[in-house]
């Protein structure tokens, strides 16, 4: 009898293997909604849960957390998910959001969980770190994950956000919004709008591309000139670029009908930030968006914002668009963008068997961590908020 079991055993499905396999390594995935109104993506689409779903995992969502990408509580059903109520979804082995935690959060999520989420410094505090750190919590930031030199989430985020803050700059420009009343672009016999760009990495690149084929001047600006060769190759058309040279910037700015602000500060050893006296000397009337306010800010005028509520208010008589996130504008967009990289993820931790055994590896999941079992693991992240930094691979030794 014993050897007719094995034989069977030897001879099950595939599938059935798969399955045997798949509940061993079974998470439970939280994906809540978020707190923020203005807050519309989402970390999984129903494709992305679908797929998670076939490989063993157990995905519970929040009744409502796609509206705003426009898939009802139903579709994500069909798809796998179930769907529960808040505590529920927080009691989750990882919970998969947008927006950092936030203290009401923190208390519902479960000791040693594992938190996925946005990296927004601006929007974290010491005390939720430390209050994720008395609940031996491990967290990892979207913009932090990074294969083999590139940054998958970072960069879609940045391609998305170039293109949706060229949208908002030609809507802001119009009369219907008491812009100037021009065309971002330009038209014969007509001088065409000028553009000035802060920061020639993706999302600047994206600017610059879209910028020139509808007729803007372009000039921009970096401290990196490898970043500013690099746009100079992938844009393959004549722009100017600068470094951060005083007179040279001002000039710029004196003449410009609309300023991005789109240099990133995640992980970077100094921060540039343009000064008020630059702002006060632009044309009165024009316009600044600055796509990096959950970094802080690219610009003295938008570091302090003069209301946590007021996104887009004038001072010196210029337009400043400060809205958090402009790739929520284009939710589904970009939901869809972060499930592409997420959902691999997952499915490397399913094949690792769990969180741990997949970080012991150098993959894009390890890159990610910036706290791990209640310990701050990222130097960037710890310096921000003068917190020690611990090397994660003494943490992983013990696994």
């Amino acid at each position: 009898m014993k050897n007719e079991s094995i034989n069977q055993t030897a001879r099950a499905p595939k599938e059935l293997q798969k399955e045997i396999t798949s509940s061993r390594n079974q998470l439970s995935i939280g994906i809540p909604r978020e707190s923020d109104r203005r807050e519309k993506r989402l970390a999984l689409t129903p494709e992305a849960v679908d797929m998670i779903s076939e490989a063993g995992h157990k995905i519970f969502l929040e009744s409502g957390a796609g509206d705003g990408i426009n898939y009802s509580d139903n579709v994500y059903s069909e798809a796998g998910a179930v769907i529960t109520g808040r505590e529920e979804v927080f009691s989750s082995d990882c919970i998969m959001k947008i927006a950092p935690l936030t203290p009401d959060e923190i208390a519902l999520v479960k000791k040693r969980a594992s938190v996925f989420s946005m990296l927004q410094i601006p929007d974290m505090s010491a005390s939720a770190l430390q209050a994720m750190s008395e609940k031996n919590l491990n967290a990892v930031g979207y913009e932090l994950l990074t294969d083999s030199g590139t940054f998958p989430i970072r960069d879609s985020i940045s391609e998305i956000e170039g293109m949706a803050a060229v949208s908002v700059a030609s809507e802001l420009l119009n009369n219907e919004r008491g812009g100037k009343g021009i065309l971002f672009g330009g038209i014969t016999g007509v001088s065409p709008a000028e553009v000035v760009i802060i920061g020639a990495g993706v999302a600047g690149t994206v600017i610059t591309r879209i910028a020139l084929a509808m007729g803007a001047t372009v000039k921009v600006f970096d401290s990196d000139l490898k970043k500013l060769r690099k746009l100079q190759k992938e844009v393959g058309l004549p722009v100017f670029t600068s470094v951060f040279q005083p007179n040279v910037l001002l000039n710029a700015f004196r003449s410009a009908d609309v300023v991005f602000g789109a240099m990133r500060f995640i992980d970077e050893p100094v921060r540039f930030v343009i000064s008020e006296d630059v702002i006060r000397a632009m044309k009165r009337g024009s316009l600044i968006i600055d796509i990096r306010i959950t970094q802080g800010g690219c610009f003295e005028t938008t570091c302090l914002l003069p209301d946590k509520e007021q996104y887009v208010f004038e001072k010196h008589g210029i337009t400043h668009y400060c809205v958090p996130n402009v790739s929520s504008r284009v939710a589904r967009t970009t939901s869809m963008a972060l499930s592409n990289v997420l959902t691999n993820i997952i499915l490397q931790m399913n094949i690792a068997g769990g969180i741990a055994p997949a970080i012991q590896k150098e993959g894009i999941l390890k890159s990610g961590f910036y706290m791990f079992s209640g310990k701050t693991v990222n130097p960037y992240v710890a310096k921000c908020f003068n917190l020690p930094a611990h090397d994660l691979g003494l943490f992983l030794s013990a696994f």
